[in-house]
């Protein structure tokens, strides 16, 4: 019979992706995979190759709410008993869970069904959701060295695997990074500014029309931006003659990641890592209302190594990122030095470990 592993996640594109990465890793040994989420996956999850999809009853909080928390704690309760009748369905031989919410209920029918589980926390943060399960299930594993909020026996145990990422940026690890040639174009890829942020939607055009004219009239930017700012951005480029591409999302994001010479973004788990396969100096920029700074510890993981530069975002003005990119623009040999830090702190198996670590937990 083959080997069943439900894979549980948030319905995030952080939760997501790794544990997509993780599914055509088992698929490949011969596995097969169920998908349980709640209903937000619908719209992010089209390509995952679960054989099964499955919505399980789930509620967040706010803290201080405790009429929230008791209806919450309902939900999940609901959620964990929906879990546990379709175990006896389909029996699986492992759960992982990858963190949000969505993937308490999961989790916790698997806990009290007594069956094999494994966690995976992609953030240098462990998360809420995984931090109240950790200490109860068979196996915890991490995408960074570091686990900051997880309990010190937890953290004691935690299998540093790497953050699972898609074979399009698995590959770009096997590609060298060339600087740009002196005089020649510099391709400059902003992510981060899809999902609302006016901050790198808006700011990053000004400090690029701020550049001196002949760095300027080098660039070739392309910058993911929110709907609303899209045509602000593209007025700003146009009017500083930057060949500039402007999309609220690029499905080819990998393909566009190995050809950048500089990143700009975000301090997400997903993003960090990508970066780190990809072989790339970047600009970070953690997102300041994140929970226990989790973007900015992350981030650490390229700084400390020197493959980024860290700004915060009470301290990014325009005149600062623009001469952020003066100084990386001007000095290829830098950039290179930075894009090689990068790759040395990358995992690019994690896929592959993680398999391991799930396949080593359901023989347990």
């Amino acid at each position: 019979m083959r080997k069943v592993a439900v894979l549980a996640a948030g319905g995030t594109g952080g939760h997501l992706f790794p544990a997509q990465a993780l599914a055509e890793a088992l698929i490949a040994r011969g596995w097969s995979i169920v998908l349980a989420s709640d209903e937000r996956v619908a719209g992010l999850a089209g390509d995952f190759p679960a054989e099964r999809r499955i919505g399980l009853s789930s509620a967040t909080f706010r803290r201080g709410d405790p009429i929230g928390m008791m209806r919450a704690g309902f939900a999940v309760l609901r959620g964990a008993s929906q879990a546990r009748a379709l175990y006896r369905e389909i029996g699986p031989n492992v759960v992982v869970g990858f963190g949000g919410y969505p993937s308490f209920p999961a989790l916790m029918g698997a806990i009290l069904d007594k069956r094999p589980t494994v966690i995976h926390e992609q953030n240098a943060v462990m998360g809420r959701a995984n931090r109240r399960l950790a200490s109860r299930v068979t196996t915890v594993a991490c995408a960074f060295p570091t686990l900051i909020k997880a309990p010190p026996q937890v953290a004691a145990r935690a299998q540093v695997v790497g953050n699972p990422v898609r074979p399009a940026i698995r590959a770009l690890y096997e590609t060298p990074y060339v600087p740009p040639a002196p005089g020649g174009p510099v391709r400059v890829l902003i992510t981060g500014g899809s999902q609302g942020a006016r901050l790198l939607s808006e700011l990053p055009p000004e400090a690029v029309a701020a550049l001196p004219d002949d760095l300027r009239r080098r660039l070739v930017v392309q910058q993911q931006t929110r709907p609303e700012s899209m045509e602000i951005a593209r007025r700003t480029y146009r009017n500083a003659v930057v060949d500039a591409e402007i999309a609220p999302f690029f499905r080819d994001l990998a393909s566009r990641l190995g050809a950048a010479h500089l990143v700009i973004g975000r301090g997400g788990a997903g993003s960090v890592c990508e970066i780190a396969v990809a072989g790339k100096p970047a600009i970070l920029v953690p997102l300041a209302a994140a929970l226990d700074d989790d973007q900015g510890q992350n981030a650490r993981l390229l700084a400390d190594a020197g493959g980024a530069e860290v700004a915060r975002e009470n301290q990014l003005t325009v005149e600062s990122l623009s001469g952020a990119l003066v100084k990386l623009i001007n000095n290829p040999e830098r950039l290179a030095r930075m894009a090689a830090a990068s790759r040395s702190v990358a995992i690019p198996d994690a896929a592959e470990r993680l398999a391991d670590v799930v396949e080593k937990t359901a023989r347990a």
